[in-house]
């Protein structure tokens, strides 16, 4: 009897297995079915490089928006990562036991909330704050970095946290029998010990960036041009195929399609990494 539930049991996470190699199967299809001949009839490098998109024109260029995510998702990171890996240091190794209860799940809670109210949220105290301080428009490519700067601290903070506490302990205890004070020990011994952690983090968190969508839709001014400074407006990948896709057609659709495409390598790259880091060598 035991033997049969195993064997029924064995199948089931085959079955659950192969639908889901069934569905990424299925997603690229879809897409490069669809996204790779209008590339090819459009040109891939007048697709890639050309810094035009006019669809009504016949124009489809979509580099602005290549660089709009690259440029959107480095400034994130420059706002996120330094605040989300003090954060998971202070979480590991200096938080009191009566404020981790509460603040690791504020850390947790903040993944959770959906991308509309972060791109409410921005709309409302964001926006107005970088147009009082800059005197511009406030829907620029600074307001979108400093939010989603916000949105990919959960990423980078809890898995930077397990990382530093997956340390072996003898590390931090050996740098403090030869006379390290504990600051020293956590930024010297334990920090650099859970770098290819800490690193996978901050890679997820670039995964998490690229591919948001609705928050950047909100405040990022969505001007499909190429990025003239963090003060202007940008468009990203996501944004230009969800704003356009409701009404396109024929060309105009398969370009959409696309940038999906793109985009899709794009965080196929990312994860790549990600496995790259976490086969890398251990503490």
């Amino acid at each position: 009897m035991l033997n049969a539930r195993e064997t029924v049991m064995k199948w089931v996470f085959f079955v659950s297995a192969l639908a889901s190699i069934l569905a990424i199967a299925l997603i690229c299809l879809f897409l490069f079915v669809n996204g790779v001949p209008a590339m090819a009839e459009i040109g891939v490098f007048s697709f890639l490089l050309g810094k035009n998109w006019m669809p009504s024109g016949g124009i489809y260029g979509i580099l602005p928006m290549i660089m709009g995510s690259i440029y959107v998702t480095a400034g994130a990171l420059a706002v996120g990562v330094p605040i989300g890996i003090l954060c998971a240091v202070y979480l590991a190794c200096f938080c009191p036991k009566h404020i981790y209860r509460f603040l690791r799940p504020m850390v947790e809670l903040l993944a959770g909330i959906p991308s509309v109210i972060y791109g409410f949220f921005g709309i409302v105290v964001v926006v107005p704050l970088v147009r009082d301080i800059f005197k511009v428009q406030g829907l620029t490519m600074l307001t979108a970095s400093l939010l989603l700067g916000v949105m990919i601290l959960p990423t980078i903070i809890t898995v930077g946290e397990s990382a530093i506490r997956a340390v072996p302990g003898p590390y931090f205890e050996g740098a403090l029998a030869l006379g390290a004070s504990k600051e020293r020990g956590v930024f010297f011994v334990l920090v650099p010990a859970a770098k290819s952690g800490i690193m996978a983090g901050v890679v997820l968190g670039i995964g998490r960036a690229i591919g948001e969508t609705m928050a950047v839709i909100m405040v990022a001014g969505n001007q499909p041009r190429m990025p003239a400074g963090i003060l202007k407006g940008v468009r990203t990948m996501t944004a230009n195929i969800v704003m356009e896709m409701g009404y396109a057609a024929d060309l105009h659709r398969g370009a959409l399609i696309a940038t999906g495409v793109v985009l899709f390598v794009f965080i196929l790259l990312i994860n790549l990494l990600v496995s790259l880091l976490r086969t890398r060598e251990k503490p």
